[in-house]
């Protein structure tokens, strides 16, 4: 009996530990991914979107720099 408190323990512990690992790392990838930044315009095609260069704020529109400015 004592040695399976003590494993339910061991295996309760690495399960709350495990999970407090995945949610730093979700935090550092939102706040890696949330800072603003200015790519080139052919890094903006190369990555699957569109320059706009002509509308206002010179954004790129789809792909993996949507949002970002162009510069």
């Amino acid at each position: 009996m004592r040695i399976r408190r003590i494993l339910a323990a061991v295996i309760a512990t690495a399960a709350l530990a495990g999970l407090g690992l995945t949610g730093a790392a979700t935090a550092t990838a939102a706040t890696a991914q949330g800072a603003p930044s200015v790519v080139t315009p052919s890094e903006c095609k190369q990555g699957g979107g569109t320059p706009a260069i002509n509308d206002a704020g010179n954004y790129c529109k789809g792909g993996t720099y949507d949002g970002e400015q162009v510069d």
